[in-house]
């Protein structure tokens, strides 16, 4: 099929370049393994594991099977005051891989559902507390939630804000990127201090005002930040401190992208709420999750009133639908079936070495990296700061890799089956493709 450059207009396509990809479509036919093929039938190797979600691969045969399988069993259930054996089943087996703690859940449709479903659970908490003044959410610089209503303010990528006004009350600290953890690998030695910001935020509204302190453990879309040594045991002491709720975003983190099942695990701080998405499902069907503690599930069950009704004034169409728990409950058991986090921890040093052999590349101002992602910041042209990477993106796509684009750099983030060959062909085609800048 060829489409026009009119059929192509009537899809207004998130976070894409509309005017420039409708002059030069990039359309994926199929895709297998580690690797897509396009409309052309090229082959072209998936550095970035789909967008963060792919990490078990593209076409798992046993995915496809439990969602055709229930499709044709149980298409639909009603989530409002009705349910279906599987999203319990899916709860509790993401209950079973949470840090302790960490024991109940609440399904979504997506990692910006997510977000917001998790902010406002934040501030539902706190008033049946008997402290409704405690509604100020704390983001961080850099950091992305999504792009729903709250997720946005709560974010600190000011090209994703600029557009749309205030949002939720919302303060944030300082990003972690420092000149002194330049090309640092893995965890940076500098920067724990950073969380002290939050006490002085504190100072400003004071605790009672603050409802919680939501960072991502690793931040993904900003470029791969990795928490320095100390930043998120910080972070939790003065959460603790100062009795605010601690809110992970692991929708890129989640599910063994650091070598571990969540970052939580892997920086060894849990939080009060932690946010997933994406890995969840293998990428296959939309699927989001809030995990709680008891603490914050009981005192939504201990204020709400007759048992007859609703706790929790929220909740979407899809919450829980059948098909996407069937794919979630078949991805999990790939992930472990397959012991694809050990695979990830088997290439995350062989992963990091390659990266790094792009110091002193062309444009390269900063490589960091943590498990199978990294980000490289790349110099800009005098005025343009997104143009390198985009022209860097459409380079190595040329040579038959996908990798991502964003800001001042692009990220990498190879599916856990990935192994050494495609490694060093990746980072292979991207240093090729910054020495043919001018």
């Amino acid at each position: 099929m060829t489409l026009s450059r009119k059929q192509l207009e009537a899809h207004w396509m998130p976070f894409t370049g509309n005017r420039q990809f409708k002059d030069n479509p990039r359309l994926m036919a199929s895709a297998k393994g580690a690797y897509y093929t396009d409309v052309q039938g090229r082959q072209i190797f998936d550095g970035l594991s789909g967008l963060w979600t792919c990490g078990a691969g593209h076409g798992r045969e046993e995915i496809a099977a439990a969602v055709s399988a229930q499709i044709s069993t149980l298409d639909y259930s009603p989530g409002f005051q009705y349910g279906h054996e599987l999203s319990f089943e899916l709860a509790n087996k993401v209950v079973e891989l949470m840090p302790s703690g960490l024991d109940h859940v609440f399904f979504t449709d997506s990692g910006s559902e997510t977000v917001d479903t998790a902010l406002k659970m934040a501030r539902g908490y706190w008033r049946g507390k008997g402290l409704p003044g405690k509604s100020k959410f704390i983001g961080r610089m850099k950091g992305y939630h999504g792009v729903n209503y709250g997720g946005v303010g709560v974010g600190g990528i000011g090209f994703n804000r600029k557009l749309f006004g205030q949002s939720v009350d919302a303060d944030h600290i300082s990003d972690t990127l420092l000149e002194e953890n330049k090309f640092s690998r893995g965890m940076p030695p500098v920067g724990a201090h950073l969380a002290d910001e939050l006490e002085q935020i504190v100072l400003l509204h004071d605790a009672s005002n603050i409802a919680a302190v939501i960072v991502e453990p690793m931040a993904g879309t900003a470029g791969v930040l990795p928490p320095p040594v100390g930043y998120l045991n910080r972070l939790r002491e003065i959460c603790d401190k100062h009795n605010l709720l601690l809110i992970f975003d692991e929708v890129i983190t989640g599910f063994g992208r650091m070598g571990s099942l969540t970052g939580a695990e892997e920086f060894g701080v849990t939080p009060d709420i932690m946010i997933l998405a994406k890995q969840i499902t293998n990428g296959t069907i939309p699927l989001g999750a809030v995990v709680m503690g008891a603490e914050i599930y009981d005192t939504y069950m201990e204020n709400g009133g007759p048992d007859y009704m609703v706790e929790f004034p929220h909740g979407y169409t899809y919450s829980a639908h059948p098909v996407a728990c069937a794919a979630g409950i078949a991805a999990l058991d790939i992930l472990q079936n397959d012991q694809l986090i050990a695979n990830v921890r088997k290439m995350a040093p062989v992963f990091e070495d390659a990266v790094h052999s792009l110091k002193g590349s062309p444009f390269v101002e900063d490589i960091r990296n943590y498990g199978l992602a990294a980000g490289i910041s790349l110099e800009p042209y005098p005025g343009e700061p997104l143009r390198r990477p985009f022209e860097l993106g459409l380079k190595c796509l040329q040579k038959g890799f996908y990798v991502r684009w964003g800001g001042d750099n692009i990220q990498l983030a190879p599916p856990f089956i990935v192994n050494e060959q495609q490694i060093s062909d990746l980072i292979k085609a991207v240093g090729e493709s910054l020495h043919e800048f001018d």
